[in-house]
């Protein structure tokens, strides 16, 4: 019985290859690109949100983000999803983008709330004294932030932020819902071709499993390397 579930999930790979193949192709796409925006978005929203000045603007621009995350936490993405691309879109704004950029959008605006109290939870770890030392030496707020503060705050975040990514690629299981034909979709679309529905779905498990294996690999390998070179950091600066 093992035998033959493995020679018909290898049947359906090769009979639907041109279906599954695209569909996992803009999965991580859309996964990996949403990633990284959403990882730039989040740190400068994090910036905004540890900001120590307390000028007016300052005030008004945390008080926005604080409400900007609190909204894109409290949607599930399915729902931002379908906001964006049925209603917001198309309707308040007037464009009609392909639902590919949309699905980046979304996956960019939801993943940059995460990331963006992540960091900003690293950022408030950091000890106190550090920031005060680099705006003795002449630093900036800013330049302190990027040389002193940021780099310690990411190095303490490598696993939240893989645990995002992760999150973000397991999610493409919704993009179906603005017409993009991810890896859930083929696997239906190959059952209703078939009418067979163990396989398809069987091959559609062990893809997530696999792709989310390979990226855990991925961040333990980074994990290893933030590591060492956050010894390195502290060894200096013990000596410095």
């Amino acid at each position: 019985m093992q035998t033959n579930l493995l020679q018909n999930m290898r049947q359906t790979i090769i009979d639907h290859h041109s279906l599954i193949l695209p569909a996992l192709r803009d999965i991580i796409i859309i996964a990996l690109l949403g990633f990284v925006l959403a990882f730039i978005l989040g740190t400068l929203i994090a910036l905004v949100t540890t900001n120590p000045n307390q000028n007016i603007f300052s005030t008004i621009a945390k008080k926005f983000f604080a409400g900007y995350v609190l909204l894109i936490r409290g949607l599930p993405l399915t729902v931002q999803l379908l906001l964006w691309f049925f209603v917001i879109f198309p309707l308040v704004i007037g464009l009609r983008l392909p639902a590919f950029t949309v699905a980046i959008i979304v996956f960019t605006i939801d993943g940059s709330a995460y990331i963006s109290e992540t960091i900003r939870g690293a950022v408030q770890s950091v000890d106190k004294g550090q920031f005060e030392a680099g705006r003795a030496a002449g630093l900036t707020n800013f330049q302190t932030m990027r040389k002193i503060i940021l780099p310690q705050a990411y190095r303490n975040s490598v696993p939240q932020f893989g645990n995002e990514l992760i999150g973000m690629t397991k999610a493409t299981s919704v993009l179906s819902f603005i017409t993009i034909t991810d890896i859930t979709l083929a696997a239906n679309l190959i059952i209703a071709r078939t009418f067979e529905p163990i396989t398809p779905y069987l091959l559609l498990g062990i893809t997530y499993l696999v792709i989310v294996y390979f990226l855990t690999l991925i961040i333990k390998f980074f994990e290893k390397v933030v590591f060492v070179r956050g010894r390195k950091y502290n060894s200096r600066k013990r000596f410095v």
